[in-house]
């Protein structure tokens, strides 16, 4: 139908915002708007929020892509069940579309988002083995404190059908497959790691993923970090805070290649810091791995039971 930019922005429902925003602060956002039903957070990319969180029962509400043009937006509304083009009313303004996918959940297609002036964020060279002179004369000193959050990366859905919710999002959003994962037998596919098609333009390795379910929800939402210092600084100020349930990490994965660490938040919904994904284009052919290949880590603790079946409805 189209071929979607990049993911935008997740939307969440949970029963009090004090509290959302404090998490989503700790986590490392910064409150772009607040009313008295709606949250709005950005990261220090030009995005004008990444996160919203509305007032209500925890609930996953959907998640919204960000399409090429105008004239996108036109054509998602000849899709069955489909809103017109309508008035976004949030910071930054813009027009979408409003979808269902096939497992309930709201899909926006999102275009004219005014951009804000980028948050800057001093970082230091990292001296290597192979470059041991990228930081000269200077020290290393990292203020302590959350992550600096910079963007949406990618989110994941549970999926009683994997291969139903794929072909949705695919030939909906234009996404093309990076890996398909399989347990036991070679058909039976119980995930599937899906990016933008950027033709040749390099992008990260996966934006949205499928994995088998017996509840469709959201298994997690994943935000880019600056660095992996800000990862393990993350991880360190969230301990600190001492309030908040580690679901996994730190490590470094299989697929995608990503440093990572995962968090719930009050209600449960999984919120991950990653940095330094794989980055492909065109010439990057999928590939079929089985799952205790694939969905291993490189180096850290291995995928938690309560990490694979986890869904947030």
């Amino acid at each position: 139908m189209i071929k979607v930019e990049d993911i935008a922005f997740g939307r969440l429902q949970s029963p009090d915002l004090d509290e959302a925003e404090e998490f989503l602060t700790n986590f490392g956002m910064i409150k772009a708007e607040r009313t008295n039903d709606a949250l709005y957070m950005r990261g220090t990319d030009p995005a004008p929020f990444i996160h919203v969180t509305h007032k209500g029962d925890p609930k996953f509400v959907g998640l919204a892509f960000r399409a090429a043009s105008e004239e996108d937006l036109d054509k998602v509304t000849k899709i069955d069940g489909a809103s017109g083009i309508e008035d976004l009313d949030a910071p930054g303004g813009g027009k979408r579309v409003r979808l269902t996918e096939p497992n309930g959940f709201q899909i926006e297609i999102v275009w004219g988002r005014q951009d804000q002036e980028e948050i800057p964020v001093p970082r230091f060279g990292v001296n290597t083995a192979a470059a041991r002179d990228s930081r000269l004369g200077q020290l290393t000193r990292i203020e302590r404190g959350p992550s600096h959050v910079k963007r949406l990366g990618h989110a994941v859905i549970m999926t009683p059908d994997v291969m139903a919710g794929t072909k949705w999002f695919r030939e909906t959003l234009g996404l093309v497959p990076s890996d398909e994962v399989y347990a036991g037998e070679k058909d039976n596919v119980i995930a599937t790691f899906n990016r933008i098609d950027g033709g040749e333009r390099f992008v990260d390795h996966h934006t949205f993923l499928c994995i088998k379910g017996e509840v469709a929800g959201l298994n997690h939402m994943a935000f880019e970090v600056h660095d992996i210092d800000d990862v393990f600084m993350g991880n360190a100020h969230l301990k600190k805070a001492g309030k908040y349930e580690h679901m996994w990490g730190l490590g470094r994965h299989v697929l995608g290649s990503q440093v990572y660490d995962y968090w719930q938040d009050p209600w449960g919904r999984v919120h991950e810091h990653w940095t330094d994904s794989d980055r492909l284009n065109n010439q990057n052919p999928p590939t079929l791995i089985s799952a205790e290949e694939g969905l291993d880590s490189q180096w850290g603790e291995p995928v938690p039971e309560k990490f694979i079946n986890h869904s947030s409805p």
